[in-house]
């Protein structure tokens, strides 16, 4: 997980909707689901908000030190 999606599980452990919307957008689905589930009770809000964040990570973008071999010393 990228330090960004650790960031919005943080902000999720307070208030559910506001990392939902950061991550999905504010007039989402999955964030009106959200401050519904919120609403109805707090623990629901936050099962489908780790839900979602876990869902969809943020992308990782170079920096890995591991590179493609393009089938260099493979044996097929």
């Amino acid at each position: 997980m990228h330090a960004r999606d650790w960031f919005l599980v943080f902000i999720a452990i307070f208030v559910p909707p506001i990392a939902v919307g950061l991550k999905r957008g504010f007039l989402s689905k999955d964030t009106l689901l959200n401050l519904l589930l919120f609403l109805l009770g707090f623990f629901p809000g936050l099962i489908h908000a780790l839900y979602v964040i876990s869902k969809h990570p943020y992308p990782e973008v170079g920096g890995s030190l591991a590179q493609p071999n393009d089938g260099y010393g493979s044996l097929s």
